[in-house]
């Protein structure tokens, strides 16, 4: 279907609004139009580009700081967080992530993004992984974007410990499934 341009830029707009993390491809795709004409389009309505539009995001839905560890040291982007509950992080996978015989992401970097994920959330000064159990669901190429979704699952205070499920997923499609029992302290 074609749309006008100003019909176009409006539905930009609005599909923008409700996911802030589609990329530039999907939505000249969505709009059957090419990548540059979204560019331009996004550039009239100064819109960012999609890795500027993830950290808007990241730094509005901060209402906590995370404590474990320096935000620079966390693989992938986090783009929202509830301090030992729940959070939420993105990596695009590139070809400096994959296998050059066979363009599959090195499990490294999803396993990093899934274990600084599970140390970020924990809402003390040391989180360190005591026991990890993942399985690798499905291969991830370059050009995926992983979502990985960490949720505190228990917490022993005795014990300074806290479970962590994370899930990790390619559009709706679980790639990585990890438990992470984390070993945490409050420095004094």
């Amino acid at each position: 279907m074609k749309y006008t341009k100003k019909d176009r830029q409006q539905l930009l707009l609005e599909t923008l609004e409700k996911n802030p993390f589609i990329t530039d491809e999907k939505l000249a795709s969505t709009f059957n139009v090419s990548v540059q004409t979204i560019r331009l389009d996004r550039m009239e309505l100064s819109i960012p580009e999609l890795r500027e539009r993830i950290k808007s995001v990241a730094a509005h839905n901060f209402v906590e700081e995370v404590k474990s560890l320096p935000l620079n040291e966390i693989i992938g982007e986090i783009i929202d967080i509830d301090l030992d509950k729940q959070a939420i992080s993105i990596l695009d996978i590139t070809q400096d992530h994959v296998f050059a015989r066979n363009g599959i992401a090195r499990g490294h970097h999803l396993f990093a993004q899934a274990n600084s994920l599970a140390v970020a959330v924990i809402n003390d000064e040391l989180a360190l992984t005591r026991k990890s159990t993942i399985t690798f669901v499905k291969p991830v190429k370059a050009g995926d974007r992983i979502i990985a979704k960490a949720v505190v699952l228990s917490r022993d205070t005795e014990k300074n410990s806290t479970l962590i499920e994370v899930t990790s997923k390619v559009e709706n499609d679980t790639v990585f499934i990890g438990q992470f029992s984390m070993y945490r302290v409050t420095k004094s």
